[in-house]
């Protein structure tokens, strides 16, 4: 596996890089159009309501403790991808939280090579969290693109042949009810399987 840390930002460079681009009229990625410029400027404002809201469970609190290596959290995202815009405010409160664990993130479009590794049912499906060791960089667990009730949800929509709309909807309500605590309990699980 290549992978390339160096084209990676931290959390608050990336949220610079997202509103600098928004007051340009613009996102991340090739495609500018304007429902892609709608969704940026959503997900801009839901993820600073998760920075102002989102906190981390006690259960999840107590498992970082625990962490005892130093490890990136490499993910895969996009400005104008809602999935990361809800995900990707409690990956921040983690590092936080955890001395050994950095975030990084890394921006899908201009790195397929990595994303393409990482495919969802064949998709490029994002955010997509690579969790690598720090001193050798080697894979040690992924997570992604969202949690797994929501992942349901999103392949019977298709299934379905649901409109964007539509999906969307009972995406970020379900989203919205959740209040991060399925991804939590998931981050939980996997970081006490591989990092504790």
């Amino acid at each position: 596996m290549k992978t390339n840390t160096d084209r990676s930002i931290d959390y608050q460079n990336y949220l610079d890089l997202l509103n600098n681009l928004m007051a340009e009229g613009k996102t991340t990625g090739p495609d500018q159009s304007e429902d892609y410029l709608n969704y940026a400027k959503l997900n801009l404002a839901r993820m600073n309501r998760l920075n102002k809201t989102a906190t981390l469970t006690t259960e999840l609190k107590e498992t970082l403790q625990k962490v005892n290596f130093p490890c990136i959290f490499l993910v895969l995202t996009e400005g104008w991808c809602g999935d990361a815009a809800q995900n990707i405010p409690t990956l921040h409160l983690i590092e936080e939280e955890c001395k050994n664990i950095e975030l990084k993130l890394i921006l899908r479009d201009e790195n397929l090579e990595l994303m393409d590794q990482y495919l969802t049912d064949g998709g490029r499906s994002i955010p997509k969290l690579i969790c690598l060791s720090k001193v050798s960089l080697k894979e040690i667990f992924t997570w992604g693109p969202r949690p797994e009730a929501v992942q349901h949800i999103m392949l019977e929509l298709k299934e379905k042949k649901a409109e964007k709309s539509e999906k969307a909807e009972k995406i970020h309500k379900w989203y919205a009810a959740d209040k991060t605590l399925s991804l939590q309990k998931e981050l939980k699980d996997l970081i006490e399987k591989y990092l504790c």
